[in-house]
């Protein structure tokens, strides 16, 4: 259905008030969530795919270390995350709009705006793992790395899992935007690229200096039930 900008303008004041209430509400949601980690990656990736396996291998171990997965809570790649992390009896948020969630998800949050989902998905995390995907995960991939050059997001572990797949991306930086000098000296060190779930584990708990935690199931805040 058409929108009538009239409409729209006359919503504004409406609008305003629902988005307040809702960046509030899902404020308090994420605040007792503890150290996380957010995951990006197709939501095409079949359960077959080595993407798959490998998304859930890597949030398994990083349940089992104590981290709080995050995801937008759909299918493929999402999918395969939260399940790891619910398998290993760790925290498994899903962040919703206008999608169906996925089985593994034990602590979940609708939104209503996507941009207010976007935020979450950002702020609630110290570390952030892409895999491959569409122009949605591009767009979480150069969000994080845009708030992280700039210094409104803190240094943190950014990293593209999948050699062969980010390659092209890489070259492209490496060839035109820093030759050209549209990068700065340092910016092409703000991400890491991790060939296997191990590496991407490992680069993640080397940057937070991290203990193993005991093996087993982590206690839940309100409302997150693993």
């Amino acid at each position: 259905m058409d929108v009538d900008p009239a409409d729209v303008a006359h919503d504004d004041p409406k609008r305003i008030d629902r988005i307040m209430t809702e960046f509030v509400d899902s404020a308090k949601f994420l605040e007792n969530l503890g150290p996380a980690v957010t995951v990006f990656g197709s939501a095409r990736t079949a359960p077959s795919h080595p993407d798959y396996r490998t998304a859930r291998e890597l949030t398994h171990g990083l349940a089992r270390h104590g981290l709080t997965i995050v995801t937008g809570g759909g299918p493929g790649i999402m999918e395969a995350a939260n399940r790891g992390a619910a398998e290993a009896g760790g925290r498994s948020v899903g962040l919703l709009v206008d999608r169906q969630i996925n089985a593994y998800v034990n602590c979940p949050f609708h939104f209503r705006y996507l941009f207010n989902r976007k935020v979450c998905l950002i702020n609630c995390s110290r570390a952030f793992v892409c895999f491959p995907g569409g122009f949605g995960t591009l767009d979480e991939f150069f969000e994080i790395l845009a708030l992280t050059q700039s210094r409104r997001h803190p240094p943190c572990p950014i990293i593209l899992l999948g050699t062969a797949y980010w390659k092209g991306l890489i070259r492209w930086f490496e060839s035109d935007l820093e030759n050209q000098g549209r990068l700065g000296v340092r910016d092409l060190e703000l991400f890491r690229i991790a060939a296997t779930a191990q590496k991407a584990l490992d680069l993640i708990l080397e940057s937070w200096n991290s203990r193993p935690a005991p093996a087993g199931r982590i206690n839940s805040g309100p409302g997150c039930e693993p």
